[in-house]
């Protein structure tokens, strides 16, 4: 049964922003292959519990870091859908005014640092985060998310020692989605769970079902607890399953359809958040249906936003590459 603390207005708000990354990501598979949004995308269906469990912890001043797969971090952090969109069409209405598109989306106002290009690229930024949370006593935590093929990287392990040293109010959630671009996490990684090497600098760790937006919260929640009390970080490593290729277009000539398929019977988050609330009856068929109307509309007018929107100017190119000047008092 669900725990006490989770209420019907929680369940609400996951379904809502589950759906939401999952109808947004679609759309955007859609328009891409239309032609309509430049550049490259990586999307994130079939993970969306696991962000959505993570950030549903958050507040708007706590911090996180995400990746090159970044939009559901964005949304499920609060983010604007119609900004997104817009920034992923590469118009001026976007969070980075259609500079930085589908890989560097960020919205400083709710916490969401930064999507990054650069795979292993969130760790050091989300420790740095952590060490200013330290240093002004704030009772603030920073997340980093990242893939299993960035626990490869030498900024991982810098990144996780570094936290540990200090004992610093940050966790990092692993997103094991089974694959680092088109290698299986078999061929590349010598260990079965990224969660083990947490021991390595003293931290300890959890795995849960990343696809359970239930098991997510409830791990997330004890780590958010555990550094805002002092306690130092948390390594959780969820496990889920990258649904879609490395990026729209892809191939996938590194696995077969029936894989694939058969992740989404039996491990699509939506469908086992929906089994569980129906069958426990937590929500009814009325609300889910609201929640699916309103999403469906949000969609639609933040593509009509973002088609609306006008393109930067050529000469604003030029324009946001250095911060602005400050007077110095004496």
């Amino acid at each position: 049964m669900v725990e006490a603390a989770v209420s019907s207005e929680r369940l609400k708000d996951w379904y809502y922003r589950m759906l939401l990354i999952r109808r947004f990501e679609e759309t955007i598979n859609e328009k891409f292959l239309a032609g309509d949004i430049p550049g490259f995308v990586h999307l994130y269906i079939g993970e969306e519990a696991t962000g959505v469990g993570v950030c549903s912890t958050l507040t708007n001043a706590d911090y996180i870091t995400s990746t090159h797969r970044g939009h559901g971090h964005t949304i499920a952090k609060g983010a604007d859908v119609k900004r997104c969109m817009a920034e992923l069409y590469g118009r001026k209405t976007g969070y980075c005014k259609g500079k930085g598109g589908s890989m560097h989306i960020a919205d400083f106002s709710i916490g969401m640092l930064g999507a990054n290009g650069v795979v292993g690229g969130g760790f050091n930024l989300a420790v740095g985060a952590a060490l200013s949370i330290q240093l002004r006593k704030s009772d603030q935590v920073a997340v980093c998310f990242f893939g299993d093929g960035a626990s490869n990287r030498g900024t991982f392990h810098e990144g996780l020692n570094m936290a540990a040293v200090w004992n610093l109010p940050v966790i990092f959630v692993c997103e094991n989605n089974q694959w680092a671009s088109t290698t299986p996490l078999h061929e590349a990684t010598a260990v079965t769970d990224i969660a083990v090497r947490s021991a390595s600098y003293g931290m300890p760790s959890e795995i849960v079902d990343g696809n359970d937006v239930f098991a997510v919260y409830e791990a997330a929640q004890k780590a958010v607890n555990r550094a805002k009390q002092g306690d130092g970080p948390t390594l959780i490593e969820c496990k889920t399953y990258r649904v879609k290729g490395h990026f729209v277009g892809d191939p996938e000539q590194y696995r077969t359809r029936e894989e694939v398929l058969n992740q989404m019977e039996t491990n699509d988050p939506l469908k086992k958040f929906l089994e569980r609330v129906l069958a426990e009856k937590l929500l009814s068929d009325a609300e889910l249906k609201e929640i699916e109307e309103r999403v469906q509309a949000e969609i639609s007018e933040a593509v009509a936003f973002a088609e609306e929107s006008p393109y930067p100017k050529p000469e604003e190119a030029f324009e946001d590459l250095y911060a602005e000047e400050e007077t110095v008092h004496a």
